[in-house]
């Protein structure tokens, strides 16, 4: 054999693997999520959606990447964050909340979004039908104007000579005006008057309290909002200075509030991972139906209770599925 022939034969021998190699590499697409607040606050939620992509295959750096942006709090910055996110051409964008949602949907009518959780995406204009959106958006949600109504319920369990109670609003969430009609027919159901109170971030928190106590309220519902999340503690430090039980989501029931009802959000993120799936391998989210929350617990904490020197009827005791010591 002749040298070129052999220089000729074993660089093919050599290229052919690499060529192998090059198509057998797995396709890596590229997911945009717009956060609201900022990442350490969401970790264990964001953990949740990674967990259900995990299980579907998909492996950060592998075969997807996830590029997040944060708005830090500021709904403000969400419509230049979801514009950004359009320009780096990804294939998905996730979302989680009402505003976040929103602002990504007017950023884009072409690539999907897939919306993690959001409170109630009919009543919010996020989408017309949650069994046929009709658009490029679909994900979960889970009703929250009677999720609010029924915390209140709890709050009157809980508290039954209750007769005056806040509800905290964050003006610049558009969810709110759905949710205040639904929580104020409860309110007159049952014989409670209902004040609102806003607070847009944590400066605004405390006047806000020192408000209600003004207005001699005695308890506050509290609406799921992510800044509201991010500063709960916050929150519920200045209500216990001031005696004030609180009743709202679950991280607030952990965290020192006395009645939390809520839905399962990190099943929901993990849920989320499936739309994603779908999506990337060619289904449309029009063709994918919103799915509706099953999974709801109520939780009261013996702690808060004890504080605020309370004693719990015992229908309250046994509305709960869980409680805290």
């Amino acid at each position: 054999m002749r040298r070129r022939e052999f220089i000729t034969l074993f660089g093919g021998a050599v290229a052919l693997p690499q060529i192998a190699r090059a198509q057998s590499s797995p396709k890596i697409s590229r997911l945009g999520f717009l956060g609201v607040t900022a990442a350490p606050s969401w970790a264990s939620r964001l953990e949740a959606l990674r967990s259900g992509l995990r299980n579907l295959g998909y492996e950060q750096g592998k075969n997807i990447v996830i590029e997040d942006l944060w708005a830090e709090e500021h709904y403000d910055r969400l419509p230049n964050l979801a514009a950004e996110l359009v320009r780096r051409k990804v294939e998905v964008i996730l979302t989680y909340g009402t505003p976040a949602t929103l602002a990504a949907k007017r950023a884009t009518r072409d690539i999907p979004i897939v919306f993690v959780y959001a409170g109630d995406a009919v009543a919010a204009g996020i989408v017309t039908s949650l069994s046929r959106p009709e658009a490029n958006v679909t994900g979960n949600t889970y009703f929250l104007p009677e999720l609010m109504a029924k915390r209140l319920e709890l709050l009157k369990d809980t508290i039954p000579h209750i007769a005056r109670v806040a509800v905290l609003v964050k003006p610049d969430n558009p969810l709110f005006e759905a949710t205040l009609p639904v929580i104020r027919r409860a309110a007159d159901t049952l014989k409670i008057e209902l004040q609102q109170f806003n607070a847009n971030g944590p400066a605004e928190f405390e006047p806000a309290i020192a408000a209600m106590v003004k207005n001699h309220v005695e308890g506050i519902v509290i609406q799921e909002d992510a800044v509201y999340l991010t500063n709960l503690k916050q929150i519920i430090d200045l209500a216990t200075k001031q005696s004030l039980p609180i009743a709202s989501s679950g991280e607030f029931g952990e965290a020192g509030a006395l009645i939390t009802y809520g839905a399962d959000f990190h099943a929901m993120c993990r849920h989320a991972a499936l739309y994603v799936d779908k999506i990337l391998r060619g289904v449309k989210p029009a063709e994918l139906p919103v799915d509706r929350a099953t999974k709801f617990e109520t939780v009261l904490n013996m702690r808060a209770v004890k504080a605020l020197g309370l004693s719990v009827p015992p229908l309250a005791l046994l509305r709960a599925d869980r409680v805290i010591e």
